[in-house]
């Protein structure tokens, strides 16, 4: 019986999240009362206070699922910058299909930028893409002179204005590609003439769905 309640719960708190995310999605953490969310989800407000203490519980749990689209790295034995090439398609894929991505991306981009900045998720993405590049170039596959945390800082600064523009002139329909192209211009300049071919600035997988080393 215990069990079953607890399976309650969680089948009750991923419905909140999903009523949370489309609320967020549509009008941003200013714009979405519990109220709100507590419409899209299909529950009460006593069911929500008991998971989630304030909006902001909400918001924080919602930014933080994000970094799930990288979860699988340590699994991954040799990451380098394919990795980062296909977990850059993967958030582009995650953008375009799941309403808790996009959620969690503009309350990053909200809090992140106006609200009350925090670098945390910035920073986060950043150390993500360095530990998949420092082992890059020390194979070879990235000029040796180039400063490793630099180059992640702009992937990660160059990822984000192109998915907000993305967003605001197509819908994200375009993404993919705008993202293949930020790949076809960069690697050229990161990467030695003799090691380009090892790589697709389109992503290795068809679903963007599993980044390799």
């Amino acid at each position: 019986m215990a069990r079953a309640r607890q399976e309650r719960a969680e089948i009750t708190r991923q419905a909140i999240l999903d009523g949370a995310a489309i609320a967020f999605d549509d009008s941003g953490f200013e714009g979405t009362s519990l109220s709100d969310v507590v419409k899209h989800a299909g529950v009460t407000k006593g069911a929500l206070y008991f998971h989630f203490p304030s909006k902001q519980a909400l918001a924080r749990t919602l930014m933080d699922e994000q970094f799930q689209v990288s979860e699988h790295l340590p699994a991954i034995e040799n990451p380098g910058l394919q990795t980062v090439i296909d977990l850059t398609h993967r958030m582009a894929h995650g953008l375009r299909t799941d309403v808790r991505i996009r959620a969690g991306i503009r309350l990053v981009i909200e809090f992140g930028s106006f609200t009350s900045p925090d670098p945390t998720p910035y920073d986060a993405w950043i150390d993500t893409c360095r530990s998949c590049l420092t082992p890059a170039q020390r194979v070879g596959d990235i000029h040796p002179a180039l400063d490793v945390d630099a180059l992640s800082a702009l992937l990660v600064g160059a990822f984000t204005g192109i998915q907000v523009t993305s967003h605001v002139r197509t819908r994200r329909q375009d993404l993919h590609t705008r993202v293949t192209d930020l790949w076809n211009f960069l690697l050229p300049t990161i990467v030695p003439a003799n090691r380009m071919a090892r790589f697709r600035p389109e992503g290795t997988s068809p679903s963007h769905g599993s980044p390799t080393g």
